[in-house]
């Protein structure tokens, strides 16, 4: 028998009030952790420099401009800080700035994403209609990904593209960030954030996005526990892959104004009265992604060889 279960019947309003009260405190709290780990990164590759320091470096700025990305995204919610206009800064200039990404041209595209989950008019289809896919597939899309061939392809669509008069908060980020590293005496270091950005954050998104929707079971229904996935990850992939939160992607389309933050707690409530029985919608780790992003049958050969 299907879950006829309403998220009014899940959540009474105090406890949905006390969700979507918002933190200073903990927003700052992501926003430090995320710079001092990308600051961490450079560090660590500059004071021990070897092969093992510098590629454990890329590994972490990868992930931490993911995070940039998803706290830009929080803010373009508004869900971060308790004051819109902190958002606003925030999210545009020390989150945005640094990925190319404007607070204002993301918010117009990623909430028709919201409004349009579940129907063709979604924006994001394209990325998760595919999935799952044969084996083979998946393998050539992550190795394109951590062989800089999709990074490439991005980045030459971001010169194209590029206008001072737009993309001048991008342009100042690369002379700060080289200028930092150039009076640390290692102006070669930022050469790892493009290495990040080329290989290691492109497979990264990848992943995100397939987590999110491309394991979920039917893309095409408005009901969220059917079209849309949340995964249960282990501390070090919150930290590599699934940053501030990002993870809890279910709990997000339920209620895009609960802080990025609070997300964890809904999700644990949810599941304990028994909100999300009889739907498969929540993966158990990235690795778990993975697997329900391979078609059954090409898993079962896979396995049989």
């Amino acid at each position: 028998m299907a879950n006829t279960m309403k998220l009014s019947d899940a959540l009474s309003k105090d406890e949905l009030t006390s969700l979507r009260e918002k933190s200073d405190l903990r927003a700052l709290a992501s926003l430090v952790w995320t710079w001092g780990l990308i600051a961490g990164a450079f560090a660590i590759a500059i004071v021990w420099t070897n092969p093992l320091t510098i590629l454990l470096g890329i590994l972490i700025l990868g992930g931490r401009q993911l995070a940039l990305g998803v706290m830009n995204h929080d803010c373009s919610h508004h869900a971060f800080f308790r004051s819109p206009k902190v958002d606003e800064f925030v999210g545009h200039w020390l989150c945005g700035a640094p990925i190319n990404t404007s607070l204002q041209a993301y918010r117009a595209y990623h909430l028709k994403h919201h409004k349009f989950a579940g129907t063709p008019d979604d924006p994001d289809t394209g990325f998760v209609k595919d999935y799952p896919v044969l084996v083979e597939s998946l393998r050539r899309k992550f190795v394109r990904d951590l062989t800089g061939q999709t990074g490439y392809r991005d980045t030459l669509r971001k010169i194209r593209n590029f206008k001072l008069s737009r993309n001048w908060p991008w342009l100042t980020f690369h002379v700060l960030l080289l200028g930092t590293l150039t009076l640390a005496g290692a102006p070669w270091a930022y050469l790892m954030w493009w290495a990040a950005e080329l290989t290691v954050y492109p497979a990264i998104v990848r992943l995100r996005q397939i987590g999110e929707h491309g394991t979920a079971k039917d893309r095409t229904s408005l009901e969220p526990r059917l079209n849309t996935g949340t995964t249960v990850a282990p501390i070090w992939q919150r930290v590599f892959i699934a940053p501030n939160d990002v993870n809890y992607h279910l709990e997000h389309h339920m209620f895009a104004t609960i802080p990025p933050y609070n997300l964890g707690r809904l999700h644990r409530l949810l599941a304990s009265r028994g909100y999300y029985d009889g739907y498969d919608c929540i993966s158990r780790g990235y690795d778990d992604v993975i697997r329900r992003a391979v078609r059954p049958d090409a898993a079962r050969m896979v396995a049989a060889e």
